[in-house]
Order: structure tokens, then sequence, then C-alpha cells
């Protein structure tokens, strides 16, 4: 992150377009047609419209075999249980319901990979809350079949880690590499539409150099939606979780780096403001007199015997992020998060190869000068 201007952060660019291991091309795209967003048609939230509106006519003759609870009431295990259970009549129901879930997913798929910003798109992966269940899975795995057959040369997996863990274990990559030569965990924090998670990132950079084994070594999380807080009472909600976690990483006796990475929805501006898309959080965090990292810092100066620094990124590009290690052989690849929303992100691979030839190139490039200007 040498070539980013540096930033209160002291390491870099809030939301940045260039990160160590990647580019990122586009994240957090609105796209829109006749009836409005188009993530709003593969959303978690959607899904169990689609359920709700094949249970409609079995509910007038008392015939539905979920029972009488709204989709949104009923669990995601009751939904996998379904899938597998004897009863073949709400069985079939899930399927057709996963079957045009996939359907719409494939649509909105495809509009991405038509944007510039998407092409070339060689693989995606899939994680958000939505994930987390075999109906979800079942759902992605449908969905990169429809790709396919319409002759879409692009792969769609479930994200690896755990969808609740990939946010934090991807703030790891907008971290420098000094983090991980001195320390062995930093600070994280994903910040939903209904959930604020905190966690203790452990990176075992010495097992894997890649970040591949990092792992979430403890993390609270708090369902600030139950609770309708003021910005400002989040925010110190978030505050008493992140020092609360610092005490346990100290106890542990791990080396925790004075660097803690934000996952939040939205457009992020380089000073650490969200221009858009963070009207699910509680209150206003748009505005102009509004600076997450800011408070962080006011609040907690220091980690250990070093000044704190923040980077915020969108949470689309965190979890994305999580998965750099195991896309090294793909050059383009993006994420699509289903949740509350549907986050988005597009990333191009930087290849330390072809960097460290650049940088030789500049360095023969500004020798030869030196000579020149020597001579003359």
């Amino acid at each position: 992150m040498a070539e980013d201007t540096l930033t209160t952060s002291g390491i870099g660019r809030h939301g940045a377009i260039r990160l160590p291991s990647v580019d990122v091309d586009s994240f957090n795209i609105e796209l829109k047609d006749d009836d409005g967003f188009l993530g709003d048609r593969a959303s978690k939230g959607a899904f169990r419209k689609i359920l709700d509106a094949l249970r409609k006519p079995l509910k007038k003759n008392g015939e539905d075999p979920l029972g009488s609870k709204s989709a949104e009431a009923i669990a995601k295990s009751t939904l996998d249980e379904a899938l597998v259970g004897d009863d073949i009549h709400a069985a079939a129901l899930v399927h057709g319901a996963i079957e045009e879930f996939a359907q719409e997913l494939a649509y909105v798929t495809q509009r991405f990979l038509k944007t510039k910003a998407w092409a070339d798109t060689e693989r995606i992966v899939v994680g958000g809350g939505f994930r987390q269940s075999r109906v979800g899975e079942l759902a992605i795995a449908r969905t990169d079949i429809i790709l396919k057959g319409e002759d879409f040369k692009v792969d769609l997996v479930p994200i690896r880690f755990d969808p609740d863990e990939a946010g934090l274990i991807g703030c790891l990559h907008l971290a420098p590499s000094w983090i991980f030569e001195a320390h062995d965990s930093i600070l994280a924090v994903d910040i939903g539409g209904t959930n604020i998670r905190c966690g203790v990132v452990e990176t075992r950079w010495k097992k894997a150099p890649d970040l591949s084994k990092a792992a979430v070594w403890k993390s609270e999380l708090w369902r600030h939606a139950n609770d309708e807080p003021t910005r400002e009472g989040a925010v110190k909600r978030l505050v008493k979780m992140l020092k609360s976690l610092i005490e346990a990483a100290d106890a542990e006796g791990l080396r925790l780096a004075p660097f803690i990475g934000i996952a939040c929805p939205g457009v992020i501006n380089e000073d650490g403001s969200i221009e858009k898309g963070a009207q699910n959080l509680p209150g206003n965090w748009e505005s102009s007199k509004f600076n997450l990292p800011a408070s962080l810092v006011e609040a907690i100066p220091q980690i250990g015997d070093h000044d704190t620094a923040v980077l915020m990124h969108n949470d689309g590009v965190a979890q994305g992020l999580s998965e750099v290690p195991f896309m090294q052989d793909v050059e383009h690849w993006g994420v699509l998060t289903i949740g509350t929303g549907l986050g988005n992100a597009r990333f191009t691979n930087r290849r330390k190869d072809k960097d460290k030839d650049n940088d030789k190139d500049d360095k023969k490039d500004k020798d030869e000068k030196k000579d020149r200007k020597n001579k003359d």
C-alpha cells in the first residue's frame, strides 16, 4: 500500500482501491431495473418472500406442510431438515423456493457479469448469512448450473470460511505486512444491518504467510437490530466490545497489533466517512460530522505501547478478501454476499512477480537518469 497516500490511519486510505494482494475493481454496485434495485431480488429476504408465495395457496386449504409461521420466523435449520425429512411435500416446497431463488440469483449475477467492472470474471464466491445453510448451498450450486447452461464461463462457489467469520478474517488483508512480522493477531469489526461482530483474529502467519490458516480466536456479537440504539450508543457499545477483547488477548498473552480493521456497509471514502449505503445501520452514519475510525481512535488511542491505527473498507470487500489465498489460480474474481441486502465486489489479483519486475524497471530507469545527469 506504499503507493497510497497516507491518511490519519497512518497506514493507508480507507476504502482503498489498491490493497496489498489485490486491486478492488469495484464494490457496492447498485444495479437497477424497472422494479428497483436488483440486489433486492437476490437477498435473504427475497428467498423468504418466494417461499411464502409458494405456501399461500396451501395455507387457504390448511395444507401448508411448514405450519403457520411466516418464512421469516422459520429457522434455517428447520428448512434444512425439511429437505431431508419424511414429509415429501415440505421437501418439495423448499426445493421449489430454492429453484425460483436460484433463477433470480442467476439473473442478477448475469447483470453483474455484463458490466464493464465485472468483465472477464472467472470465479465468484458467495458469502453472507444465506450461505450458512444447506438451502443456501443448494441455491448457490443450482445458480452455478444455470449460469453454465447459459454459457457463462464462471464458477460460483460458497465462501470457505464461516460467513460469520469471513469478514473478520478478511480484515487481515487490509493490513500492511509489518503487522504480521511483529504481531500474531489483530482486532477486526464486521458491521451489518442486523449485527455487529468484533473479534481477535490470529494471523498464523508463520504457518502460512498467505494467511490461509488465519482464524478467529475469540469474538463477540451484538444484535443491534433488537436494541434499536442511537448511533452514539452503537459506537459506545462497539468500543466496550473492543476493550473487552483487548483485555482477553492480553490475558492470553497474544501479541495484539495496534490495528483495527473494520468491515462496514456502503461506499467508504478515503477519510473514513461513509458516502452512501449505510441506511440499515442505527442512526445516520452518512453524516459529514460522523467518522467511525476517528471515533475509535479517540476512544482507544493506544493498543499496547503503540498508537492505534484503524482502517475501514466495505463489508463485501472484506468478506471477499478472506478468499485471497484460495484465488491464486485465477486473475479476476468477485464476491456476492447474500444477507439483508446483496453485497458485491470484484477483484484483480496483484501478481507479486510482475510488481517486482516493475520495481526493477523503475529502479533501472532512475539509475540511467542519474548516470545521464552525472555525465552532463
